[in-house]
C-alpha cells in the first residue's frame, strides 16, 4: 500500500479550526477514502466531541503513568521503558468504523511532549501505510509538524475566521511553515465564518497582502452554532449543512 496522503490543519483558537477539521475527515470517510488515522495533536482541542467519539486515554495521560511507573518501579519487569511505552500507547487509539484516532491532551506535570513525540512518531511511521489518509489537527504553534511526526505533509490547510487580526494570525503560521522548510504538497487558506459565505473586500486585500492562497470559504452556520452549545457532534450533521456543502466543493477542487 502506497504512503498515505496527509492533511495538517493549523490555526489559532476560536476559529471554528477543530470543526472544520472534524468536517473534512466526515467527507473523506463519506468519500469513500478510507482507512484514515486521526491526530488530535492541538491540548485545547476536543477533536472527538466534533466527531463524536469517546476519548478515554490521551497520549499526555499516558506520559504521566509512565512517570509515575518509574517513580515507583511498577514498569513490569522484562520490559524497557520503550516497550512499556509503546504497550501503554496501543491502549490509546480509538477505534471506530472508517478512522482510527490518537488524542495527544495535555500532560499534569511540569515535562513537555518530547518523549511521547518520539514514540507517537515511531508509531505513525510504523502504522502509516495500513492508511489512506493522515489527518493532524494542530496547535497554532505548529510543533507537532514541526518535531516530524507525520511522514510528510501534503496538504496543509491554514483556518482563519473572516477578520483582518485572523489573516494576519494565520500568515504567520505560513511564514512558520516555510521557516521550517516544511515544503508540503499545497499550502493555502480556509476562511470560515463568513456572512453568508462571502468576504469582506478589506479581508480579501489582506489575504493578497501576505500572498496566501485562498482555497475557499465557509459561511457562518447556525447550525454549528447549536451544536456547540449543545455539545453535540457538528461533523454529523446532514451533508446539506452549508458549511458541509461549501467545505465539500473545497475538497474536490483540491482533488481529495
Amino acid at each position: 500500500m502506497a504512503m498515505p496522503h496527509t492533511i495538517a490543519v493549523a490555526g489559532k483558537g476560536g476559529v471554528g479550526k477543530t470543526t472544520t477539521c472534524g468536517m473534512i475527515i466526515d467527507y473523506l470517510c463519506k468519500a469513500g477514502k478510507g482507512p484514515l488515522l486521526v491526530v488530535d495533536a492541538d491540548a485545547n482541542s476536543n477533536l472527538n466531541e466534533v466527531l463524536g467519539v469517546e476519548a478515554d486515554t490521551t497520549l499526555g495521560q499516558i506520559r504521566e503513568e509512565m512517570a509515575q511507573a518509574e517513580l515507583k518501579g511498577t514498569i513490569p519487569s522484562g520490559m524497557t521503558k520503550a516497550d512499556y511505552a509503546e504497550f501503554k500507547f496501543s491502549s490509546a487509539l480509538i477505534e471506530d468504523d472508517d478512522f482510527d484516532m490518537l488524542v495527544m491532551g495535555r500532560t499534569q506535570g511540569k515535562g513537555c511532549y518530547c518523549y511521547v513525540n518520539g514514540v507517537l512518531k515511531t508509531q505513525v511511521d510504523k502504522y502509516a501505510r495500513n492508511y489512506s489518509y493522515i489527518v493532524m489537527d494542530n496547535e497554532a504553534g505548529m510543533e507537532h509538524v514541526a518535531r516530524g511526526t507525520l511522514p510528510h505533509v501534503d496538504t496543509m490547510l491554514l483556518v482563519s475566521d473572516c477578520s483582518r487580526r485572523g489573516i494576519q494570525a494565520v500568515a504567520r503560521i505560513a511564514e512558520m511553515v516555510e521557516e521550517m522548510e516544511l515544503h508540503p504538497g499545497k499550502m493555502g487558506l480556509i476562511v470560515n465564518r463568513a456572512p453568508n459565505g462571502v468576504l469582506d473586500e478589506g479581508v480579501r486585500e489582506e489575504i493578497e497582502k501576505h500572498h496566501l492562497t485562498l482555497f475557499g470559504v465557509l459561511p457562518q452556520d447556525e447550525a454549528v452554532y447549536r451544536c456547540d452549545c449543545a455539545g453535540e457532534p457538528s461533523s454529523k450533521l446532514p451533508d446539506s449543512d452549508p458549511m458541509k456543502v461549501a467545505l465539500k466543493d473545497i475538497m474536490a477542487n483540491l482533488g481529495l
